[in-house]
């Protein structure tokens, strides 16, 4: 997969995925407008969002309700690393939930594509190209 990175003004960042265009922007406190998420926050919504597809998708294959369900999710700071140390994702399920299926629901939910990425060995290449 092919993304162009572009500078659109600022401390603005745009990435361009065919078709779409994902802005990106700092906090007024970060030296930005404030006009979109930051890149970080980007990333954060993507594990909740991925692990969302995945509860959905599980649910609807079990006819279960889907749009009565939601996700959230928490971080906790580790100080001694100056990084996120721990991602809480609760499912929200109403009451009538059939409690089998609270452990598969967790697991699908698992099945996240970006949060397996996260917990592999990823080799980073950098380069610069003239053009």
């Amino acid at each position: 997969m092919a993304i162009e990175v572009k500078f659109p003004g600022g401390v603005k960042v745009d990435a361009l995925i065919e078709p779409f265009v994902i802005s990106t922007d700092q906090s007024v406190r970060g030296g930005g407008e404030g006009s979109a998420p930051a890149p970080f926050s980007l990333f954060l919504a993507s594990i909740a969002t991925c692990a969302g597809y995945y509860v959905k998708s599980f649910c609807d294959s079990r006819e279960l309700f889907s749009e009565r369900i939601s996700l959230t999710m928490d971080t906790e700071y580790d100080p001694a690393n100056k990084m996120i140390g721990k991602i809480i994702i609760k499912i929200i399920v109403p009451m009538d939930f059939p409690e089998k299926y609270d452990k598969a629901v967790i697991n699908a939910s698992n099945v996240c594509a970006v949060k397996r990425h996260l917990s592999e060995q990823i080799e980073f290449e950098t380069l610069v190209v003239r053009d």
